[in-house]
């Protein structure tokens, strides 16, 4: 697979939803992105089953990593055991030690602090508000949001006209992501955009 038609990556898996983290009220504090949430108990121990969002949960549910809730109340919670069987993920936390207290945390979602720091891998919220311009830096519109599919992510482009359109966020078309910068650059095929006859 050559370069060109190799995907970008986006943090999170195919059909996860693009969410607004949650703010923690603090202007220098990590941006928070959501991991996981909570189902149905499992066993009588304390254990819950969980819906992962990310796609390192090993890494996010270590044992001793500490995850916010929403609603915010019932958090944080500190991860004491964490294990994976037959393609579902179960973790028990500090202080919930039985299938009541387990039953209690149904529906709760779960955030960690988002790690920006690793090369040609972006969350959403980094995309979203991003500038979209050719390669000779003709604006094309605005990055709306990103849509998940199984093949690869769409970016969501809002035209300079206001039409909506979505654009495969594959490297050939999308050679590059500058985020401190503000912008994406797109070299889209011909008839891609809706507004490609008014340039």
């Amino acid at each position: 697979m050559s370069r060109a038609t190799i995907p970008a990556r986006i943090r999170g898996a195919p059909d996860w939803k693009v969410t607004e983290p949650v703010s923690s009220g603090i202007d220098d504090a990590p941006r928070l992105v959501r991991v996981a949430t909570v189902g149905t108990a499992h066993g009588l121990r304390g254990d819950v089953r969980v819906t992962v969002h990310t796609d390192d949960p090993e890494g996010r549910f270590r044992v001793g990593s500490c995850l916010m809730t929403e609603p915010e109340d019932r958090g944080p919670l500190t991860v004491a055991a964490m294990r994976h069987q037959q393609q579902h993920w179960f973790l028990r936390f500090d202080g919930v030690n039985d299938r009541t207290a387990a039953e209690a945390l149904r529906g709760l979602e779960l955030y960690a602090a988002a790690d920006v720091s690793e090369d040609e891998a972006w969350y959403p919220f980094q995309l979203e508000g991003l500038r979209a311009e050719l390669p000779d830096g003709t604006a094309l519109g605005v990055v709306a949001g990103v849509q998940h599919l199984p093949a690869h992510d769409l970016i969501v482009l809002v035209e300079t006209s206001g039409a909506r359109t979505l654009v495969p966020f594959v490297s050939e078309i999308v050679p590059e992501v500058d985020v401190p910068g503000g912008r994406i650059v797109l070299d889209p095929p011909s008839g891609m955009l809706a507004d490609e006859d008014e340039r």
